[in-house]
């Protein structure tokens, strides 16, 4: 019996079939290829019996790992071919088994030295990877493939033909792994650390390998057929394939490596690699995603604080490129984390570069700062804020700009600084660069309602730093208020100061101010005129302040006039000539020369935008008396590149000089207000000045305070103030917290009450209270209501007053036509 079974063994007839049919699919000689009729019999019996297919994967798997061991590579070939037409063919629930086998060839051929095999496995997995099976799998593990694939991704074979089909053939793998395990539940999480650490990185290595392949091109044909075979194009498409199937709880998953490549290669630097892969990922990933990676380079960028200014940059410029994809789709809740990020990476800037260290020390070891590179930084933040702020929406951009003014330090009021040592040059410079992002901010800023879009909020400490020393402090302030008022871009007509004949030519576009314009001239007029006025009181001013002053006139004229600001406006003006007359006032010849100019320059735009023909011939008549005798008090030769100044403006003849008497003369003919043209615009003192020349804010309360005092019409009848000292706020603390402690004592004792009087207690204390009420009411109504008027006549009183006499409804006579 023994003997019989061993003859059966060694006869091949009586082998068992599923052997006999893999046998006939390779023929004698392995270049002809895989026998095509045998494989579709086998084909067939696997259909037909697909129990038998972990047997014919298992056999298949054993002759390939023999011909591989052999190398007999024309026959690893066939097996592999065989393989991937099984693979196509069956899809029964016993396909999981047969997987097994068919994975464990490719992981062989994935092991072999030889590059042909490794590309004929990689091939063989992507048609695997591309077939969609009827049952899950709950032990497959695709860890060997990632790893393999992304080492294959890195080749560095000597051959560069061989070398970039070896890393395209690792590309493909990963991207058939992704296919395969990003939607089954059942497999290893392909977005854990450990595999997108391998993953991400091997697609950037390949995808920063475009300037060399671009490099050695020889001619356009070339490189256009190369292009089909390049493996930065593939890689693309397999970076964004990855990022498309990210879900909201993988996104950081994916661009963490990401982050982490950047910097381990110091790719920041550059620039354009890491913008061009944050492109990808904003444009790949699903729209509603997009704030996380904002968010992600936001706390990238904090926790590149201490870098150096390169990187800080590279951070800042990819975030600017990201931000604005971003706004196109949504951003949530990180429009303000973005530009409180940018703020404080602006304010450690700043503070590096005057203290000249990241920690406010002088230390030997700490790193060596360089101001330009810090200079360089703060311009792309300010760019950048301003870039991103120009995709949000009016609403937004209003919230940011009030944001923004909140973190301007104030001298004696608010000043947190990232360092303890900071000094007034530390303030002085985070002002200016805060200031130069809301100038970005407002740029091009057009809103329908100024009160709801320009909130007090915003503008009284925006105007409070137009009355700063800081000449350069002041030039942003009026820019930004330029941007506001400028709705009808017609600030470019008023870049220099002139005296045009014919204001037509400067095709101002004007339109009806509306009553919310009114409405914001009414609450904010006087300020703007108040501020305008002391701008041109300083000394340090230039001409570059003189010019932003003219515009800003001629835009408050055109974008927010109506009748009483025009009048307003024109006080203004006389009033600015008063300035520069004034002796008391120690303003160089410069700038009284400047201030005449400028008063003359307005009231000749004003009086052809009143079209009052009078008002018009006085100013030309003045302006060319002026071209004559005194060419130095016009605009031409104050702002020319080399002004012809006299030695002194001791004595202004009259005829030279705008009268208040005639333009109210004039103007009082043609229905405007002479009263108020009579009078002389005095600008009002208050505390907004707190910047300008004080040193504190005790001393703003006390210059307010007198002020106050001695304004009052009732100053005659006053006591004199009283004195407020330190006793003073501290009894008032002690009887404000004595008060409150018996307001809350009265509330326990009417809540105990209510909750253990007796029901009949407290019926009746309501009862009362109903009933002293209804009394009060019926007092009121009395009082107010009045007995309709009578038919009958009035009756009269003493002292000649008439008094009315009620009667009833029933006994009035109406008129015929009031019956119906």
């Amino acid at each position: 019996m023994f003997i019989f079974f061993g003859v059966c063994g060694c006869c091949g007839a009586l082998r068992p079939r599923y052997k006999r049919l893999v046998d006939n699919i390779f023929p004698e000689d392995p270049e002809d290829g895989l026998v095509k009729s045998n494989m579709e019999k086998l084909t067939f019996y696997a259909l037909s019996a697909p129990e038998k297919l972990d047997r014919i994967g298992a056999y298949l798997s054993e002759r390939l790992s023999r011909d591989v061991a052999r190398h007999r590579y024309g026959y690893v070939c066939i097996a592999m071919e065989a393989l991937d037409q099984l693979l196509m063919a069956c899809h029964c629930q016993s396909i999981n088994l047969f997987v097994e086998s068919f994975l464990k060839m490719v992981r062989k051929l994935l092991e072999s030295d030889k590059p042909s095999l490794q590309i004929l496995g990689t091939n063989s997995f992507v048609k695997f990877a591309n077939i969609e099976e009827d049952t899950p799998s709950y032990h497959r593990s695709y860890d060997f493939f990632v790893s393999r694939f992304s080492e294959m991704c890195h080749s560095s074979y000597e051959d560069p033909d061989i070398r970039t089909n070896i890393r395209m053939a690792g590309i493909r793998g990963l991207q058939g792994v992704v296919r395969k395990t990003v939607n089954d539940e059942l497999q290893a999480n392909i977005w854990d650390p450990q595999h997108m650490d391998k993953i991400v990185p091997s697609l950037l290595f390949n995808l920063q390998s475009e300037e060399g392949t671009e490099s050695r091109s020889p001619s356009p044909l070339q490189a256009s057929e190369k292009e089909k075979e390049s493996p930065v194009e593939l890689t693309e498409r397999c970076f964004r394939e990855l990022l498309g199937r990210a879900a909201f709880g993988n996104i950081k998953s994916a661009v963490t490596p990401v982050l982490m490549h950047l910097d381990n290669h110091s790719l920041w630097e550059g620039k354009t690699f890491a913008v061009r892969c944050f492109k990808i990922i904003m444009y790949s990933i699903q729209s509603q995603h997009s704030h996380l990676v904002i968010q992600q380079l936001l706390g990238h960028l904090d926790a590149n604080s201490k870098n150096s200014a390169t990187v800080r940059a590279g951070i800042v410029e990819v975030l600017l490129e990201a931000a604005a994809i971003a706004a196109s789709g949504s951003v949530g809740p990180t429009v303000l984390e973005v530009f409180n990020t940018l703020v404080k990476q602006l304010r450690l800037s700043v503070d590096y570069e005057l203290t000249g260290s990241y920690d406010g020390s002088t230390n030997i070891g700490t790193k060596i700062i360089k101001a330009h590179e810090e200079r360089q930084l703060q311009e792309a933040v300010i760019r950048t804020i301003g870039s991103f702020a120009n995709t949000l929406p009016t609403y937004q951009r209003s919230e940011v700009m009030l944001f923004i003014m909140g973190k301007i330090p104030v001298p004696g009021v608010s000043l947190t600084l990232p360092s303890s040592d900071s000094g007034p040059e530390v303030t002085r410079m985070i002002q200016i660069m805060l200031l130069k992002s809301l100038v970005q901010v407002t740029a091009g800023f057009q809103t329908t309602n100024m009160l709801t879009a320009l909130p007090s909020s915003f503008l009284e400490p925006l105007l409070s730093f137009s009355l700063t020393e800081d000449p350069e402090i002041r030039l942003l302030v009026l820019e930004i208020l330029l941007s506001l008022i400028d709705r009808h871009v017609n600030r470019p007509k008023f870049s220099r100061i002139s005296i045009v004949s014919d204001i037509s030519v400067l095709k101002l576009k004007l339109d009806k101010c509306s009553r919310q314009d009114n409405l914001f001239m009414k609450k904010h007029g006087q300020q703007l005129y108040r501020h305008i006025y002391l701008n041109c009181k300083e000394e340090t001013s230039a001409q570059e302040h003189y010019e932003t002053l003219f515009a800003l006139l001629g835009l408050l004229s055109v974008e927010l006039a109506n009748e009483e600001v025009v009048v307003d406006l024109i006080r203004l003006a006389l009033a600015l000539q008063d300035l520069a007359l004034c002796t008391d006032e120690p303003l160089p010849t410069y700038n009284r020369c400047a201030v005449h100019a400028l008063a003359a320059a307005y009231l000749n735009l004003i009086c052809q935008l009143t079209t009052v023909p009078a008002f018009c011939q006085h100013i030309h008549e003045v302006i060319e008396v002026r071209r004559k005798e005194k060419p130095y008090l016009l605009p031409e030769d104050v702002f020319a590149q080399k002004p012809k100044l006299p030695s002194s403006l001791d004595k202004i003849d009259a005829d030279v000089l705008f009268l208040q008497s005639k333009i109210t003369e004039v103007l009082g003919g043609s229905g405007y207000n002479t009263e108020r043209l009579g009078t002389p615009y005095v600008p009002q003192y208050t505390d907004e000045d707190r910047l300008s020349k004080r040193k504190s804010i005790g001393e703003t309360i006390s210059i307010q305070m007198d002020v106050e005092s001695r304004n009052s019409p009732e100053k005659k009848e006053r006591t004199p103030a009283e004195e407020i000292t330190f006793e003073t706020l501290k009894n008032a603390i002690v009887d404000s917290v004595g008060m409150e402690e018996q307001e809350r004592e009265r509330r326990r004792q009417v809540v105990e009450k209510f909750q253990k009087a007796p029901f009949e207690e407290i019926a009746a204390h309501c009862g009362a209270r109903a009933t002293m009420l209804q009394s009060k009411l019926n007092q009121i109504f009395e009082i107010t209501i009045r007995p309709p008027p009578s038919p009958s006549g009035t009756i009269s009183s003493g002292y000649g007053q008439t008094q009315s006499r009620s009667v009833p409804i029933y006994e009035m006579k109406f008129p015929d036509l009031c019956v119906y």
